[in-house]
Parts: structure tokens; sequence; C-alpha cells
């Protein structure tokens, strides 16, 4: 038994942003008919591109991943925050397309899969050759022809670090590039980084929207307009279309960007974005996330101008990505249930399940021990660029309780246990090794404890009650006495403002299991059970 992102239905009228909470960045979505999908960036997780449904765009289930073998992506030694960026969904007569970025060893590689069901099988990946840079996004024009668009550094830049958006046709028959490069637009704000490209073609004119800013307090999201793919492309004067930047650092949602358009079967437009949600104005355990609002179209009222150009303006009552908003379909109430419950009876692993980056041979099985979920104590740990024995799923909300049942035969440098983890640089453990019970915190490669305890018997339970910032980390005998080993755990150590390099992630509970450098036995877990424990998920600013 697993969860998904359903419950009791929230208020009649309105929905809560993030529609998808937890890390959930750089969204990109599609309408087909009168669903809609969505995909988010991975990075070094794996399966990779989760493949969202709805039917409302406020509630959505997890159907799949555009990535769910091995064989289609190279994560094997990526980066924290390396890996898979910025996808793009799309749809185009009967096929299902996601494109994508993978940061392969610092240097990025553009790639397309396919599908003819979002729910899968994917296709292998299709390299593409000559498609310098990040963050590309596909058009299929009506006259048949697909245009791709991402970004590069140009060699005359302006300023340092300034790229700029191109545009290629792509061969649907060979699936490569094809004809000359075009060069379209370095974007509306002098000093930006433009990045996360999309073409849209409406009313006979091509809408070139795009990222700026950097993914911090001052990301935004621009628009241009042409009468041609290749353009020139035209700024729309009221850019930026969409930013928090002129707001203040405790505002409930910042650093906002990165959107994608969507219109509804009755003609009425939305927009997806990322934005972060932080704790004390900058600790931003969960994430990027994704959020909806409401988008109209305006045309210029300029009577002195020949032509009038009609474009895109997003939140329109306020400007802003707001905490509630009115629901896209007043019949269907949200619902906001984050519950996942997974008791490991099932033949696979639930979708929510993740592991960092691939790896050659497998880690775990729901075989060996049925009932149970067996993980490989294996040479590898956490480390940078490794490949260890860990499941995780994410964390969705700012309070909650997470609970797993171990059986655990600890010989010699074996552990294992329960496991918050940002990346490889930032961890909270609560594991067994030669018989004590250890809480442990890594920052950018230091390990320090910060409780201990003896434990005896084969199994054990392990508890962490999350608050924000602080946590409380207990254990006990199976059917015994809860008891605290360690309380009002600062767990700041898993924000990426404190954590060194990049930080494009979100926190995640799991499950680990290592023989610390050598290959070790095993560990069993009964289930594991994750909970909110907020009374409601609108009211998280004002604690």
């Amino acid at each position: 038994m697993a969860g998904c992102l359903m419950g009791q239905p929230a208020f009649s009228d309105s929905f809560s942003n993030p529609v998808i909470p937890g890390y959930a960045p750089d969204p990109s979505i599609v309408r087909v008919g009168e669903d809609y999908y969505l995909t988010n960036s991975t990075f070094e997780y794996f399966p990779g591109l989760p493949i969202y449904h709805s039917r409302d765009l406020v509630n959505w289930e997890l159907i799949g991943h555009a990535l769910h073998r091995e064989s289609q992506i190279d994560l094997d030694s990526a980066d924290s925050s390396g890996g898979v960026h910025a996808p793009t969904i799309r749809y185009h007569d009967g096929t299902f397309y996601v494109i994508v970025t993978n940061i392969v060893h610092n240097k990025p590689v553009n790639l397309i899969v396919t599908a003819k069901d979002p729910r899968g099988p994917w296709s292998e990946p299709y390299i593409l050759d000559d498609a310098p840079g990040i963050d590309p996004s596909l058009l299929f024009d009506d006259d048949g022809r697909a245009w791709y668009t991402g970004n590069w550094h140009p060699p005359d830049p302006e300023f340092e670090g300034q790229a700029e958006i191109w545009l290629q046709e792509l061969d649907l028959e060979t699936m490569q590039l094809t004809g000359d490069k075009h060069y379209l637009w370095r974007g509306c704000c002098q000093g930006a980084h433009a990045e996360g490209p999309h073409l849209y073609k409406k009313d006979g004119y091509y809408y070139l929207m795009l990222a700026e800013g950097g993914t911090g307090y001052e990301h935004a999201v621009a628009i241009a307009i042409s009468k041609s793919p290749t353009g020139p492309y035209l700024n729309n004067p009221r850019n930026p279309i969409l930013t928090h930047r002129q707001l203040s650092y405790d505002h409930p949602i910042t650093g906002v960007g990165h959107a994608d358009l969507v219109d509804t079967p009755d003609g009425r437009w939305f927009a997806v974005a990322l934005g972060w949600r932080l704790i004390d104005s900058a600790h931003g355990i969960l994430g990027r996330e994704t959020f909806l609002a409401p988008v109209i179209w305006e045309t210029e009222r300029y009577a002195w101008k020949k032509e009038r150009y009609t474009f895109p303006v997003i939140a329109p009552a306020t400007g802003r990505i707001e905490l509630t908003n009115a629901l896209p379909s007043p019949d269907a109430g949200q619902t906001l249930d984050t519950v996942f419950i997974d008791d490991f009876d099932g033949e696979d692993l639930d979708g929510e399940w993740n592991m960092r980056r691939t790896h050659d041979r497998r880690f775990y099985s729901l075989d060996d021990n049925p009932g149970f979920l067996r993980l490989e104590a294996g040479p590898g740990f956490i480390g940078p660029r490794a490949r260890y024995s860990f499941l995780g799923i994410r964390q969705r909300d700012f309070q909650y309780t997470a609970e797993t049942r171990m059986h655990f035969d600890a010989e010699g440098d074996d552990e294992a246990g329960l496991v918050l983890m940002q990346n490889d640089r930032s961890v909270v453990s609560l594991t067994v090794r030669d018989g004590t019970l250890r809480l442990l915190r890594l920052l950018n490669g230091d390990w320090s404890e910060l409780g201990s305890a003896a434990v005896s018997g084969r199994a054990v339970d392990l508890k962490v009650r999350a608050d924000y910032l602080a946590a409380e980390f207990l254990y006990r005998s199976p059917g015994g006495e809860w008891r605290t080993l360690a309380n009002d755990v600062d767990l700041t150590s898993l924000s990426p403002t404190v954590i060194d390099g990049f930080n494009y992630t979100g926190v995640y509970i799991g499950l680990y299991a290592t023989g610390n450098g050598r290959p070790g036995g095993y560990a069993d877990f009964d289930y594991l059970r994750y909970e909110p424990t907020a009374p409601s998920r609108d009211n998280w600013y004002f604690r």
C-alpha cells in the first residue's frame, strides 16, 4: 500500500499552492484532450523525470517516469545536482516527447525519449549532435515542422556569463537537428542568465518565453514575440511577466520562474512555475516546488502603434504566485493528503521511491524476504558521486513523522537505518552499527555524532518527528515504548543555503545500508510510513 498526492477535499472554491509539494523543480506541462501531463527535473535521482497526470490542474497523480531503465541515462557518477536538468514534455501526432539535458562530467548532453503511452514504456534516448547548452524545448508547428530551442554561451557576450537562446529545426525521421542555427534572444534584463526557453504559437504569432536571473531571489520569466519561428523577436515592454524579485526576502514564496504555459479545453490558460517556500526567509529544505497560476492574454492599448501585440499576463489579479487561488474547475475540489505508506507487499517498488544515481547491479529485493524490502549492505557509502544502497521518497511537508521497522544482523562494519538526505554533502542519519544506534550529521564532508544508544535484538523501530527546522529522533524494540535518542535536533544542515556547491534538490526520507567499504550483509525493512502532522497545509507560513 502506498500513498500519492490525494486525500480529503480542501476548500470548495480554492486550491492551495504548490500543487506538487516537495522537490518538483522546472515544471513542464502539456495537454492532450482533457488530460494534462507534467514532468520535473530530477538531477542525480533515478528513476528520472516523473510523469504526473491530472484532469483538473490541481490534483496530480504520479503515473510513471520517462527515464525508467538504466540503459536510458548515464547517472553512474553524476554530481549532486548534476544529471538530468530542465525537461520539456510535448505531444505530437500520437507520440509524447520528453527532451532534456543530462550533465555528464560537467558537459551537457541533450536527448529525447518518446512514448505512445505516457505511463510508458519510454524509448531509448535519441542523443542530439551539435546541440550545445542546456534546457532544450520543442515546438511542433502546424506546418508539420518541429523546432528545437535551447541556450548557449555566445562568443561575443555583453557581460560575463551571458547566455543566448537559439533555435534549429528537428528532423523527426532522423531525430537529429537539421538546417541552420538561428540565434534569437538574450533576454530582457541585463546581467541575467537566459535559460529555460519554451516556444509557442498562438493566433499566427510565435512566443518565446524564457527564465532569467538564476533560480534564487532574482528569478523571473520574460517573453518576446515574432511572426516567424526564426525571428526577429520583439521584447514585451511589460517584461518580466512573472517574478517575485521585487518582494521582500521573507515573502512566503520566492524565486519563482522557469514557467510553462498550457491551455484548457474551454480556451483558458494557466502557467506552472517553480518556486521556493523558505523557512525563516532562508532555508528551502523542500527544494523548488511546482506552483500554478491563472493566465490571461491582453493586447497593447497604444493607439499610436501600427501593430499592437498580444501578450500573456500571469496571475492578473495580483501579479504574484499566491498560496491559494480559485479552482480552475469549481466542481473538482483539491485533495492535499501526502501520506505515504509502503509495507512492501507488492511485486514492485512504489513509483515514489528513488535511488541516487544509476547502478550496475540491483542492490534491493522484494523477493528475498517477502513482505520486506531487503537492502544489500554493499561496499558503497555516502560520499561525493558515490553509488550506495539508498531508496527514498520526497519530503513534501514541513511537519511530519516518518517511521520504519528494521531487521538487521549487524556484522563488522555493516550499518543500516533511516536517513534524511539533501545530497552527498548533507545528511542526518539514524543508523545501527555494531550494536549501537547512532544519530549522525554530515555537512560538507564532516561527520559529527548527535547521540547514541545501545540496542539489542535483531529488530528495531526508528522514527523521526520533524517540525520545520527541528526534529526528534526516536527508537524502540517492536511493541515497546518509544525512547528519544535526541530532541530538538537542528536541521538547518539540510538547507541549500548552508551547503557548499550547487543545491537544486530537496530533502529525501530514505532507507540506507552499507558495508562501509566492503561487501557486507543486508538489512530488511518491514515498512515505511510518512505522515504530515500539520493541521492544515495552507497556514504553514504562520507558524
